[in-house]
């Protein structure tokens, strides 16, 4: 006959299964939403974010090149991973979707590979709709000589306000 087991390794058990970072509570948004983060529509738990969430995780700058301004650029804001890190997200792919509908894939290991920021400062100031904020998804161009190319340039998106983890 199989012993019970006790209440303390089943919440252990239960922690091992879920995973920690879907165990812990999620934080709640006390101002505007500015960005959701969960897997498919309809499949599991979102988490919304206001942007004092966003200002919470630990901030990285960095200045560089793009295609869409002549001029180098700071952006600073949280990187990618740590964003859904803090929703309790893993998988293989995510889609970035902007607030005019456009969509992006980015493979997942992109987040570990690179420091990819979600940016919510341009040159230490907030992006205005207009301006491609009021977040970026931001690779460090010129960091890595790979990352200058079309392939990461598309996989960035300005006025992200949605991911869809996969």
């Amino acid at each position: 006959m199989a012993r019970p087991v006790p209440m303390l390794r089943r919440r252990m058990l239960l922690l091992c299964c879920l995973g920690w970072g879907m165990a812990r509570a999620q934080p709640k948004p006390t101002g505007d939403v500015v960005l959701t983060v969960g897997g498919r529509p309809g499949a599991g738990p979102r988490t919304a974010f206001d942007m004092k969430m966003l200002e919470s995780l630990p901030q990285h700058s960095f200045t560089t090149h793009t295609p869409w301004y002549t001029e180098p650029v700071r952006f600073t804001g949280p990187l990618l991973r740590d964003v859904l890190a803090m929703a309790g997200i893993r998988g293989s792919k995510i889609v970035a979707v902007a607030l005019n509908d456009y969509r992006t894939e980015i493979p997942f290991n992109d987040v570990t590979q690179h420091d990819v920021i979600v940016a919510r400062l341009m040159n230490d100031k907030p992006m205005s709709v207009r301006e491609k904020g009021p977040l970026f998804i931001v690779y460090p161009y010129d960091s890595k000589p790979e990352l200058k190319a079309e392939i990461y340039y598309n996989r960035s998106a300005w006025q992200l306000n949605q991911l869809q983890v996969q």
